[in-house]
């Protein structure tokens, strides 16, 4: 049983660990090839099919970009909305500074290497209190 109990943790200490370093690499990677998003204040024009924003860049280009419907619907009755743009292209918006794609990989990473780092732990316990 003691040694079901040891293949168990060394297994979750190297998958954990293992998978989490390689997630948080990739994380990594996708936050550089995300790129700079910059904050803004746009104007929001609602239609009867879609709905667009309009935005000044830092360079004082004029950009625009039609919502998606869960845009629009969050959106819903607003004027004005707080948007963030990508800085070197044009008419790209989104409504949160962070990618979630990104997010969801780093925070992925993280429970990982913290399940490899928790079995770490309880291997090294049951290695002591077993000697």
């Amino acid at each position: 049983m003691d040694h079901a109990l040891d293949a168990v943790i060394e297994i979750f200490t190297w998958v954990g660990i293992g998978a989490g370093l390689l997630l948080g690499i990739i994380a990594l990677v996708l936050r550089l090839a995300d790129g700079t998003w910059l904050p803004v204040r746009a104007i929001v024009e609602h239609g009867e099919d879609s709905s667009l924003v309009r935005w000044f860049d830092e360079d004082g280009g004029v950009n625009a970009s039609f919502l998606t419907h869960e845009q629009a619907r969050e959106l819903a009755g607003k004027d004005m909305a707080d948007i963030f743009y990508r800085r070197g292209r044009a008419n790209r918006m989104r409504l949160t500074h962070g990618s979630p794609a990104v997010r969801a990989v780093a925070l992925l990473a993280a429970g990982l290497f913290g399940l490899g780092v928790v079995a770490t732990i309880i291997s090294w316990v049951l290695l002591f209190a077993r000697g």
